[in-house]
């Protein structure tokens, strides 16, 4: 709207882009439909143009043509949309992918093209030499760190590119102490809900929050991902997602969608937060503003610098910092042949592999999918290496947990993917601790077990693993945010009449009226409704609302539970469900009073 033409070249190479990573990554990335609602007229053929005009610069590489809906149609394809006031939605496509695993599918790649890879390598200083003709200093290579072990050693090079993002300013002042900062880091939180609050195949776009920001709300991985904020942060390696922000995020959800959808709090099975290395130029005559494009900068020293840009142009983002490379130390190369170079796992990939995988080893269709999905073409070497079930079917593939489609063969063969911790497998090999933490943390002992036998683990130091783990997902993923919807501290906010009613539930379970209820207790009414249930699950199901840990739960930690249920801070709280199921089957198996039929049959 403002005719700039820094910004249209942006947009133009970015959607140029965009159609490059999904032919090289067709298994990882796929068009995604996204909904505009529109809830007054004027907006309608406002938003409508500037739509089309984004049609337009994309040109041959314009996924599919954006559409206007009307109102019922807009509902159907999007039945949790709030209907008051809509007058209709635009619908545009833009491109969705497995970031984690497109990082991965990249450094692969170059693995297979000859790069020598390295993950927890650490860049203790640079290594300089100086030009005897000059007397100037070059940067020649740099010292490193490995993390895990502690080992330091130096790599020497013609060339040093800095491609650090957030940390891109700690290693321009290795090079030159008095390096102006050109990084402004930006924290952006995002957080996933179950896959009932998002249609499978259609995702919402905010352009206009309470505070002018931006929010998305889209399927993902068969959940449903929302966010995200935008908010100045400092540089850390373990950024954490605050509650303002998630509840920020919740907040602006629930202005979209029906008031017969209940948005919780305890719906937010995971949150994490990123961080955004926005960049100023330092060759701009504005060294304050923030540059929307990439910025390749070349120190006094030769230190080459790549800061700024987005996921989608990585790879022009590559392409200009190699040619500078080149260009400025004098290196031999031939033109760029990224573009339309298949990516690990994509050139080999059908939308139909999945089947082969199902009728080849007997997975599950869902593993299948999945599988396909994450691995391309590879998939079948993850299959090779998955253990027998046991059962008629699936014949292979046992899952980590029951919920998620991800196999104890993807431990295995995520170690040949460099995986080298816990938290490498749970969060960038597959994704359980975007999706739900909880299930995470069921699945870590298996997953350090099945690691630990791979590469000769001791008990120390699987123990240590999931310590570490255990951490990141209580701190980092949102665990601990969640956890803290039920404390000790809670409130009980609940109508007289809903007291009486779960103290009579509580009291069908403490029969001695003791005050609290302990496992004996549970089993004792599970058994006279003929339902068996073992001791450690049970165990668990307690503990999670035991909040002073004495191993019983008391009235009162019982009743902050229904509080927060009825809040929408807690949800799927697996005691709560026990005991209203069990309330229900003792109810039912009250005897029917017969004296008035005169106690006929």
């Amino acid at each position: 709207m403002k005719l700039d033409i820094e910004q249209y070249r942006m947009v133009k190479e970015a959607l140029h882009e965009r159609a490059n990573l999904l032919e090289i990554a067709p298994h990882l990335s796929a068009p995604l439909p996204i909904m505009l609602p529109v809830y007054k007229w004027w907006q309608l053929p406002y938003y409508w143009v500037g739509i089309k005009l984004y049609d337009l610069v994309a040109g041959s590489n314009c996924l599919k043509s954006s559409y206007v809906l009307s109102k019922s149609r807009a509902l159907e394809h999007f039945p949790m949309l709030q209907k008051d006031r809509l007058v209709g939605a635009i619908v545009y496509y833009d491109g969705q992918h497995n970031d984690a695993r497109m990082n991965l599918a990249v450094a692969l790649t170059a693995a297979r093209y000859g790069a020598a890879t390295a993950n927890y390598m650490e860049v203790v200083s640079l290594l300089k030499k100086t030009d005897p003709e000059t007397g100037r200093e070059h940067v020649s290579g740099a010292r490193c760190k490995d993390v895990l072990t502690g080992q330091e050693f130096d790599v020497r090079a013609k060339c040093v590119i800095n491609a650090t993002g957030p940390f891109t300013d700690a290693v321009r002042k290795m090079d030159d102490k008095s390096a102006a900062a050109i990084c402004q880091p930006s924290a952006g939180v995002h957080i996933v809900m179950p896959g009932y609050y998002s249609p499978e195949s259609m995702g919402l776009l905010d352009p206009a929050t309470s505070d002018g920001r931006v929010i998305f709300f889209l399927p993902w991985q068969k959940m449903t991902i929302a966010g995200t904020t935008d908010s100045p942060t400092d540089i850390t390696h373990h950024p954490i997602p605050s509650e303002e922000d998630i509840n920020f995020i919740l907040n602006e959800v629930r202005n979209y969608l029906s008031c017969d959808v209940e948005v919780r709090r305890g719906d937010v099975l995971a949150a994490w937060s990123g961080i955004r290395p926005l960049v100023t130029d330092p060759k701009s005559a504005d060294t304050q503003s923030i540059s929307r494009n990439h910025v390749v900068d070349i120190s006094e020293s030769g230190l080459i610098t790549i800061a700024g840009g987005k996921w989608t142009t990585y790879r022009s983002m590559a392409e200009d910092t190699v040619n500078a490379a080149i260009k400025v130390h004098n290196l031999k190369a031939g033109p760029s042949r990224t573009v339309g170079l298949f990516l690990q796992g994509g050139k080999d990939w059908s939308p139909t592999l999945y089947i082969r995988l199902v009728q080849d080893y007997g997975l599950e269709s869902e593993v299948a999918q999945h599988l396909a999905a994450t691995y391309g073409d590879k998939a079948f070497e993850v299959a090779k290496m998955a253990s027998v079930t046991g059962k008629r079917w699936p014949i292979v593939g046992v899952r980590l947990v029951s919920e998620f489609p991800y196999i104890e063969a993807e431990v295995k063969y995520g170690i040949k993917e460099y995986a080298c911790t816990a938290v490498d497998m749970i969060s960038r090999r597959t994704r359980l601790a975007f999706l739900n933490v909880q299930a995470a943390e069921e699945a870590l002992p298996r997953i350090v077990e099945l690691m630990g036998r791979e590469l000769n683990w001791d008990e120390k130091k699987k123990e240590k693993e999931l310590e570490t783990a255990r951490r990141f997902l209580y701190y980092e993923m949102g665990y601990k945010s969640r956890s803290e919807q039920l404390t000790d501290r809670s409130e009980i906010s609940l109508l007289p009449s809903d007291i009486d009613r779960y103290k009579k539930r509580f009291h069908k379970f403490d029969a001695d009226q003791k005050g609290f209820i302990t496992i004996v207790d549970v089993q004792r009414v599970l058994e006279s409704i003929n339902v068996q249930m073992d001791e450690n699950t049970l165990h668990e199901i307690l503990n999670e609302v035991d909040l002073n840990k004495n191993g019983q739960v008391e009235l009162n930690e019982f009743l902050q539970l229904m509080s927060a249920i009825q809040k929408g801070r807690v949800s799927g709280s697996r005691l709560a469900i026990l005991m209203k199921t069990a309330e229900e089957n003792l109810d039912r198996r009250v005897p029917i009073p017969v004296d008035r039929s005169c106690g006929g049959l």
